[in-house]
């Protein structure tokens, strides 16, 4: 009997029968190979499977703290499942799950039935997150239950939704000042916050995916007859019900953000910020924090997290030096996921002097016309609204992120390629973030600068400011304005007239949190027109269009609350929330910002 080798011959010997034209083509590598490590032999495989630029390089923990270094081996170390397929292979997970159907059973949140002639029911999902200990301890694993209530009519299951939440600006000007006070920063979790409220539409949900009961038909669903995690009226009913118990308990609601709340006993205070079901306290009284603690038992079912170290995706560090806020996890899982763990890091998010149009980008006269538009809208639609929750303690891609996502609805693989090249810059520092000084005294100074005409699209001008207490960087912002300036003098006024109002805002902020703060803001323009346009109190033809800011800013001014100065162009903080800049430039302007990154390796 003939071998197998016998019957087909080794296919080196077929391919060389057969002789082969070699082009005398020069050929030439694209360009955007280059940010990539590709092997030219089979040595170099090796590097390239395992990352020719691996993260490590770009982050160290040996000199953190020993607490720090052990609260980020374990925020690290468990991968929380995306669905219900990877979750039912870990049995702390189907535990998990079990225990959420029990505590929504034993609540009564729904009743099984068959669903009704010209009923629609919702479907549901499951959410993973995984509860730590303030010492990074794994506190539990917990699988929430969600309704997809993007599916939900209005006027039908839905009427009134909504509910707010603590301004991201708020959350840092009350972390500043415990920076600044030393006070204690701690954390409260609810459970099973939204079953709490009352629903009063009829609304009806498809059964559990896992958890159907055997023998029954597809017709069964359960009527919620209590809220649940995903409805649009959800987070409002609860809201109602948290608010009712604290003012009823002698808690005053913020004017200036309904989900701030505070209690003044003299010279004593205690402040709460209300995000869904995480509630932040701080406050210089010990007696007054235990008591607010209690209150939240009496009322609801709640879990003491201990002090403050991780908050919607956000890491708190804390030090002689001050507070940290950073988003090191989230950063390295969107590297991860967007495959370019290896990649070369970017040394600016975007390039100098290039503009993205919706035919391309717009530079050196190449109008981009040609660009092929993305096949998977949704693939960069999710990545730049990743991007956008990274500039929560990153103010040094704003800009950037904020002219890409100007493309949501039709993007080009050049705009896809922007975005990755901001991933790779963040895979230069995945840990940078915002240092909220200790040391830092009760003065706000901000920093205004426009972009006059820089859209190629629009021929809007970009605005852009950034506030800080004392030394402390606690607000941020990047955005094209609404209309149409006709001339540099009047869009750097709008950026300024936005800018005052922020600070008058943040000045009635502060007051309440129990602060005095009777100095003047400080507002730094690089303007020389609009400064003499806001000391000038002649109007003209130039500011007749203007009108109204120029009231506004000269009004603030008039009354003490606001002093302007003129800075250099070199020195304009805000000078990075409205143009791309060269490495030197980029740099230097973050460091004044006072960014930091506590897990860059020291050199």
């Amino acid at each position: 009997m003939p071998t197998e080798a016998s019957v087909s011959p080794p296919i080196s010997h077929v391919v060389s029968s057969i002789p082969l034209r070699k082009s005398t083509r020069v050929s030439k590598p694209p360009t955007w190979l280059s940010d990539f490590v590709c092997p030219t032999n089979s040595s170099s495989s090796t590097s390239l499977l395992t990352g020719s630029y691996p993260i490590s390089s770009c982050i160290g923990y040996n000199h953190l703290p020993p607490t720090t270094r052990h609260f980020d081996i374990f925020l690290s170390s468990i991968v929380e499942p995306h669905s219900y397929q990877m979750a039912i292979t870990d049995p702390r997970w189907v535990e998990a799950m079990q225990l959420e159907i029990q505590a929504l059973e034993a609540n009564g949140t729904w009743a099984v039935v068959d669903l009704p002639p010209g009923k629609k029911a919702i479907g549901c999902k499951w959410v993973y997150r995984v509860k730590y200990n303030s010492d990074g301890s794994i506190e539990r694993f917990k699988a929430r239950l969600v309704a997809k209530g993007y599916n939900q009519r209005e006027g039908i299951d839905f009427h009134d939704t909504f509910s707010p939440v603590a301004k991201q600006v708020t959350v840092r000007t009350v972390i500043s000042l415990a920076a600044i006070y030393d006070w204690p920063l701690l954390q409260m979790d609810v459970f099973n916050a939204f079953l709490q409220g009352d629903l009063h539409e009829e609304v009806y949900m498809t059964l559990l995916e896992g958890f159907r009961s055997q023998g029954e038909c597809s017709p069964r669903v359960c009527r919620l007859l209590k809220s649940l995690y995903g409805l649009k009226q959800a987070s409002r009913q609860w809201n109602l019900k948290l608010i009712e118990a604290l003012i009823a308990n002698g808690y005053s609601q913020s004017l200036h953000d309904y989900s701030l709340f505070t209690k003044v006993k003299g010279a004593k205070i205690v402040i709460m910020l209300i995000y869904v079901d995480d509630l932040p306290l701080t406050g210089n009284d010990e007696e007054m924090i235990k008591e607010l603690k209690e209150i939240l038992h009496c009322n609801f079912k709640m879990k003491d997290l201990g002090t403050l170290k991780y908050f919607l995706g956000i890491e708190v560090v804390r030090s002689k030096e001050g507070i940290v806020l950073h988003q090191r996890k989230y950063a390295l899982e969107l590297i991860a996921d967007s495959g370019l763990g290896g990649a070369r890091c970017a040394s600016t998010p975007l390039d100098q002097n290039v503009k993205y149009t919706t035919a391309g980008i717009d530079s050196s006269g190449c109008d981009g016309s040609m660009e092929e538009l993305l096949e998977d809208v949704s693939t960069y639609q999710r990545l730049i609204g990743r991007l956008l929750y990274l500039t929560h303690t990153r103010p040094d891609i704003i800009f950037d992120v904020q002219c890409l996502s100007q493309f949501m609805q039709a993007p080009k693989k050049i705009h896809y390629e922007g975005a990755l090249r901001i991933v790779r810059y963040i895979g230069q520092h995945p840990g940078q973030g915002i240092l909220l000084s200790a040391s830092s005294n009760l003065v706000l100074t901000a920093y205004c600068d426009s972009d006059w005409a820089s859209c190629p699209i629009t021929r809007r001008s970009v605005s852009g400011f950034c506030v800080k207490l004392g030394d402390s960087l606690i607000c941020w912002k990047s955005k094209k304005q609404s209309t149409v300036s006709r001339s540099s003098a009047e869009a750097e006024y709008r950026c300024m007239a936005t800018t005052v109002a922020e600070l008058v805002w943040l000045k009635g902020l502060i007051e309440e949190l129990g602060v005095k703060h009777n100095a003047p803001a400080t507002l730094f323009c690089d303007s020389q027109a609009a400064l003499q346009i806001a000391a000038n109190l002649v109007f003209h033809e130039r500011t007749k269009h203007i009108e109204i800011d120029c009231h506004f800013v000269r009004e603030k001014i008039q009354k003490g609350m606001v002093q302007t100065f003129h800075i250099s162009s070199n020195e304009q903080r805000a000078d990075i929330f409205t143009k791309s800049l060269g490495v030197a430039q980029h740099n230097y302007l973050i460091s004044k910002l006072g960014m930091k990154d506590i897990y860059h390796p020291p050199t």
